[in-house]
């Protein structure tokens, strides 16, 4: 496998400013043989975002969260290894799997890596973004403070309201209350509120809103909207209502 067949055809504006400067040129031994001009163009209408900036950008994200605690385990590789291999197959992911050891090698500049996906990805793929980085966090049984911590630091250079990710969060970090922060109401909600809530919720974390994004994004995202339904069933079931 070439590397440029990883990129699908086609440099999207993740090879540019600070993830390309990551990702593009620290990766030498995986470009086959060919030499590619990167040119980062600011501004939304000049560049267009594919399949690929959301994958690429969510390697180095990954990478800050499994560099947070000061450990690499084997957990949170193996976390990464199954998302590369539902998104590419078994024979692709071993060369990817090497792009992603080199990254985790590199000082990352966090603002400046999630100030540029925040340019340019949609809020929805953001959102999925903050669901994975959750999810390989939890990996290896427990999410320690220092993930938390960066996750959410994350999270804030990204754009993402705190209502949404305390839901996010609360689908990982279980509590009293946790149904109500993923449908992102109070426990005092009346009835007709948590129906509103639930309905509003549904429509944004529809997996069909990253529907292009790939196998593994894809899974995330309906393991999410089940998360979510499971709340709402959850406060129905207490409740007592329909």
């Amino acid at each position: 496998m070439k590397f440029g067949k990883w990129i699908g055809g086609g440099l999207g504006w993740a090879f540019g400013g600070p993830i390309g400067a990551l990702i593009g040129f620290g990766i030498g031994s995986l470009i086959d043989g060919a030499s590619y001009e990167v040119v980062y163009q600011k501004g939304p209408q000049s560049v267009r975002s594919t399949p690929s900036d959301f994958k690429l950008s969510l390697l180095v994200l990954m990478a800050v969260v499994m560099k947070a605690d000061k450990k690499l385990l084997n957990a949170e590789l193996d976390y990464v290894k199954r998302f590369l291999v539902r998104q590419y197959g078994e024979r692709e992911a071993k060369e990817q799997l090497i792009a992603f050891r080199d990254i985790l090698k590199k000082e990352i500049p966090v603002r400046d890596v999630c100030l540029q996906i925040k340019h340019f990805l949609p809020h929805a793929s953001r959102l999925e973004m903050l669901h994975l980085l959750f999810g390989l966090a939890q990996s290896d049984g427990n999410i320690d403070q220092t993930e938390e911590d960066q996750i959410h630091i994350i999270s804030n250079y990204l754009g993402i309201n705190q209502y949404d990710y305390e839901s996010i969060k609360a689908m990982f970090v279980k509590g009293g209350a946790a149904d109500y922060k993923i449908l992102e109401i109070d426990e005092k909600a009346t009835n007709e509120e948590v129906k509103k809530a639930y309905k509003k919720m549904a429509m944004k974390y529809h997996p069909d809103r990253v529907a292009d994004a790939g196998e593994a994004i894809q899974k995330a995202a309906k393991e999410k909207f089940q998360a979510l339904q499971q709340a709402y069933e959850n406060i129905k079931k207490k409740r007592g209502f329909n």
